[in-house]
């Protein structure tokens, strides 16, 4: 089995990844992180000979490239998720958290159909090997504490950072193109306070008529 390498630097630091013969990747790691063993002595325990990028991790590195520069929200290259059933289960349900969110591990285990298995989910999220791709960063403690993140808590607050700002962001320019749809409506500028006090006005104008007409009458 051969395992294709390659680097991209980051916020966090220099994150390693390696792909597979069909670019599925294999293993991705936080090279200022925490770990047991380097990236290729991980590989080369699971028996992979190791080769340098020579195209098959293209969109492997394209893809993380992209969620750095704030214009990625969700992966599309394949992954090689190897583990248990519980595990893949786990690891598909951290996939499922939406990019900018964040869920507890008592709440995935009810969505996995089981409220006590908070420590089975903890478990199988310690074991996943493509961390940021599959976002295990994105899980946090039911007191909002950062735990349980390989790489280092540090990196997990950054990842987390990193997308809340991205979300911050986003909301902003959303606002500007309302504004600027206003605009091109009604010809003036996209503000709502001067959208909405002309129609204030009116209404108080006519409310003063109306008083008006109840005082002339008496």
């Amino acid at each position: 089995m051969n395992a294709y390498l390659d680097t991209i630097p980051s916020p966090v630091g220099l994150i390693a990844f390696a792909v597979d013969t069909q670019g599925a990747l294999l293993r991705l790691r936080f090279v200022d992180g925490s770990y047991s063993m380097s990236i290729e002595e991980a590989l080369q325990g699971d028996g992979f000979a190791l080769f340098p990028n020579d195209g098959h991790a293209d969109q492997a590195k394209r893809e993380l490239q992209e969620y750095w520069a704030g214009t990625r929200r969700v992966f599309t290259l394949s992954l090689a998720m190897r583990g248990t059933p519980w595990q893949i289960r786990c690891w598909n349900a951290l996939i499922a958290i939406p990019y900018g969110e964040t869920r507890s591990y008592g709440t995935m285990a009810a969505q996995l159909g089981n409220h006590h298995a908070a420590r089975a989910v903890g478990r199988a999220n310690a074991t996943n090997h493509l961390p940021l791709v599959v976002p295990c960063h994105r899980l946090i403690g039911a007191n909002g504490a950062l735990t349980g993140f390989e790489g280092g808590v540090e990196i997990k607050r950054q990842l987390l950072e990193h997308e809340g700002e991205a979300m911050k962001h986003r909301n902003i320019e959303a606002l500007e193109q309302k504004a600027q749809s206003v605009e091109r409506k009604t010809g003036r500028q996209g503000d709502i306070s001067r959208s909405i006090v002309p129609r204030r006005t009116e209404t108080q104008r006519r409310k003063d008529a109306k008083t008006q007409r109840c005082k002339d009458a008496n």
